[in-house]
């Protein structure tokens, strides 16, 4: 008996004291429910003192970005989420620029990160990459808006995106089943890439299996959102009231909800990768901006190497990623020959 087995016990345990981290961003025009749908994800109140702003200022108002942070802890298990909001988002009359502002900001986070990375002390770091976008696409049109596809084509090679129907309860089922389709086929003909939920193992149960198929045959999740409780069937549940009957949250024959949920939290460990892979390209990309020496070929190589094929996974022009390696092995070559030179020039 070695003990290697309880490796993952050390694991979980280190994982618990420490906690998890989690950032969410979501998208979308004013009045889809963004906000509700939050708190009702994570049974809690983000925004306890928001002020919603009248017609008039609507008109005068740029995008904004706010990021809300709140410590939830369930069973034991701590969780720091980050939730940001960009309210002012399609708004305006032109709306052709307004999601700039978003993208600096994923941007910037991902070089905070990277410099947090590359510094000496690296205990502490507060990691604010985000992990997923939910977008938020309106259920009154017949499909994406040109804004909603300007801004996921921007986006989608930076960040998970999740797109999600709001104010589902607006829609007749066949209504919804054809809005969804709609909006794949508006995605496949725009090559936008969305977050997909990897396929079940071969060794996996049945059951599990099925789920992923379900989930995976959901998307885009249509989805309602309410933090009140009413009283349905002689039992209490979180759901809205109308006078022909009430639409319960968390009932799966309603809306997503419950798929969506489920789909966040199964595909967190992907997420986490996904964002490493990421941050590794744009350290490959920083260190030949800014001409950074070879002090150990080997050890550079194999980084180059390693930083290629994360390129490989993201771009998917490969003429384009042909004449950046290309540039790339010319640029190392000269920096070789010029050290070569110095070498001789000492001697």
């Amino acid at each position: 008996y070695v003990g290697f087995a309880n490796l993952p016990n050390q694991v979980h345990r280190k994982s618990v004291k420490k906690g998890f981290e989690f950032t969410l961003m979501v998208v979308g025009e004013s009045g889809l429910g963004k906000s509700t749908l939050i708190n009702s994800l994570f049974l809690t109140d983000l925004y306890p003192e928001r002020v919603i702003p009248g017609a008039a200022e609507k008109i005068e108002r740029t995008v904004q970005i706010e990021a809300s942070t709140v410590e939830i802890e369930e069973r034991g298990v701590k969780l720091r989420l980050t939730v940001v909001d960009t309210p002012g988002y399609g708004d305006a009359i032109n709306s052709q620029d307004c999601f700039s502002t978003i993208i600096a900001y994923i941007d910037d986070q991902f070089e905070r990160y990277l410099h947090d990375e590359s510094g000496l002390n690296r205990r502490h770091i507060v990691d604010n990459r985000v992990h997923c976008c939910f977008y938020f696409i309106s259920p009154l049109g017949h499909g994406m808006k040109p804004l909603d596809v300007q801004f996921m084509k921007a986006i989608h090679n930076k960040v998970n995106v999740v797109p999600v129907i709001a104010k589902a309860d607006t829609l007749t089922l066949k209504e919804r089943e054809r809005l969804k389709r709609r909006i794949l086929d508006e995605i496949d003909e725009h090559g936008i890439k969305i977050y997909h939920l990897p396929d079940a193992e071969s060794d996996e149960d049945e059951d599990f299996k099925e789920q992923t198929r379900i989930l995976k045959a959901s998307v885009p999740f249509a989805v309602v959102g309410s933090n009140q409780q009413i009283e349905a069937k002689g039992k209490k549940v979180r759901g809205r009231l109308y006078p022909w009957g009430v639409v319960e949250v968390e009932n799966p024959e309603h809306n997503d909800f419950l798929k969506l949920r489920t789909m966040l939290m199964k595909g967190a460990e992907t997420e986490e990768v996904d964002k490493d892979m990421i941050l590794m390209e744009k350290e490959a990309e920083v260190s030949f901006q800014n001409d950074v020496p070879l002090q150990n070929h080997s050890l550079e190589l194999s980084t180059i190497k390693l930083n290629f094929e994360v390129q490989f996974v993201y771009r998917t022009d490969v003429c384009k990623l042909l004449r950046r390696m290309q540039q790339m092995i010319a640029k190392m070559q000269a920096q070789m020959q010029k050290q070569g030179d110095g070498d001789t020039d000492s001697v």
